[in-house]
């Protein structure tokens, strides 16, 4: 399965948004793996902003646990600021 990444048209918009750190990826503790070496994959959607999402143990937990099994992939994925949002 090829994945196409969104970043090349959420790049342009970055210098229009007040955190645009938090669209980037890369944080601290952060799992890189292909997704073409991954059967399962999983999105962990957090309801709320990065900042509010982030620290969150449940998600952490679970990000963890999956991207610790082999042939998995968790990707985390929070809501958008207004800023964004208006942008999109």
């Amino acid at each position: 399965m090829t994945v196409e990444s969104v970043f090349p048209q959420l790049e342009a918009l970055l210098p229009h948004v007040q955190k645009p750190i938090q669209y980037v990826g890369g944080e601290l503790n952060s799992t890189v793996k292909s997704w073409d070496e991954c059967d399962v994959r999983w999105a962990l959607m957090y309801p709320d902003a990065y900042e509010v999402g982030l620290p969150n143990q449940g998600v952490m937990i679970l990000y963890e646990v999956l991207n610790e099994r082999p042939g998995v992939l968790a990707e985390r994925t929070y809501s958008v600021w207004p800023d964004l949002e208006a942008l999109i």
